[in-house]
């Protein structure tokens, strides 16, 4: 069995040159980079270079840099350390219906135990918010609107700019949960409008249990976790040199998206293919432009993805939906977007990465060739 890893927006794997900036500090620089000393200096050196390397990727400062266990920790820090901070102020928020579990989690949260009140703007069928519905939810209580970058299901790019604008005319506090983008499509801070940006190292080569979050300069946010002030006091722990090196790395790789450009065109190539085997009985999911250059989400009408998935041999990726009892549901994010029953529940979601190849994605096509039948549902 050869195996063909085509699941990028879930986990990418760790890039050899993230692996080789880690290796020394399994090892040697084991010091607590807060404690002053000869052992600590080079773990603390350590980890302002990769607080440089993340700002650099963001054109922002270091210091506007917290790092996290990861995206979920960022998004949590974001929405609840907004709203902890700024309670005095109002208790609403704005974010849309397609967000990731970690903004939609602590959003219902807040609601259910703490009287927030959240305004979940729509999307059309694309999966693309309309900024001027993020306008129209304003209220003068709102503190916070958090709007994702770009989906992690679909790869629909939202309007970021266009929300940043109206969020600083209106003195609202803009997050964008950045986690599929970051190392994909430009991130800059200051052209996106956003006052604060989450990234998970997971999905830019880098590994698990470690992210980051951008905070701009003043800002003020109320900690998740209380304890010595590390990380300019907004997350208390001691630091890991380990993993704060590989973020770094991996942001220092990802400044160039060259190689995001050779994978869009891989990823319009396996879709034409798709098209040309399967005609009107595949059909696209989310944006035909406003979409990551790696993200190809389809669906093969009248057909369930995960059995379409089953039947290919060693072939990685994801589903849009679930079967629970003999019963197919769609995921929030294909039912907010409107899409029909009989399209969304073949859905099959194709990210690829940085070592994607032709080969293989001509060898998915031919599988799903050969082991699709024509749809017969009514």
């Amino acid at each position: 069995m050869t195996s063909i890893y085509l699941d990028y927006n879930a986990s990418t794997p760790v890039d050899p040159a993230v692996t080789a900036a880690m290796r020394p500090y399994l090892d040697e620089a084991f010091g607590n980079p807060s404690s002053g000393h000869w052992a600590s200096m080079p773990a603390k050196a350590a980890l302002e270079k990769a607080r440089r390397q993340v700002a650099a990727l963001l054109d922002c400062e270091p210091d506007e840099i917290v790092f996290t266990s990861g995206g979920s920790e960022a998004n949590n820090l974001a929405v609840k350390g907004t709203f902890f901070a700024l309670r005095d102020k109002g208790e609403h928020i704005v974010s849309t219906t397609v967000e990731h579990p970690a903004v939609l989690a602590p959003c219902r949260f807040l609601e259910q135990q703490l009287g927030a009140a959240v305004t979940y703007v729509p999307v059309d069928s694309t999966g693309r918010v309309d900024p001027e519905d993020v306008r129209r939810a304003i209220t003068p209580r709102t503190i916070l609107i958090s709007v994702m970058h770009a989906n992690n299901e679909v790869g629909t790019i939202q309007p970021i700019e266009e929300i940043g604008a109206i969020a600083r005319e209106h003195g609202v506090r803009f997050h964008t949960d950045a986690a599929q983008s970051v190392g994909k499509i430009p991130t800059k801070v200051d052209t996106l409008g956003v006052d604060l940006l989450t990234i998970a190292g997971h999905k830019l080569y880098a590994p698990k249990g470690v992210g980051a979050l951008y905070v701009r300069g003043g800002l003020r946010l109320e900690p998740l976790i209380h304890g010595a002030g590390h990380e300019h006091g907004r997350r208390a722990g001691t630091e890991s040199a380990l993993l704060a090196v590989g973020l770094g790395a991996a942001c220092a790789l990802a400044g160039d998206l060259e190689p995001m450009a050779r994978v869009r065109v891989l990823r319009d190539r396996f879709w034409d293919a798709l098209q040309e085997s399967f005609g009107d009985r595949v059909a696209l999911n989310g944006h035909p432009q406003h979409r990551l250059p790696n993200t190809l989400s389809v669906s093969f009408v009248g057909m369930i993805g995960a059995e379409v998935l089953s039947r290919l041999d060693g072939v990685a990726a994801s589903t849009g939906s679930a079967c629970h009892a003999g019963r197919v549901e769609l995921s929030p994010v294909l039912t907010a977007m409107g899409v029909p029953d009989k399209i969304g529940m073949g859905a099959v979601r194709f990210s690829l990465g940085r070592a994607t190849t032709s080969a293989e994605t001509d060898a998915v096509v031919d599988q799903l060739r050969a082991v699709t039948v024509p749809s017969t549902a009514g």
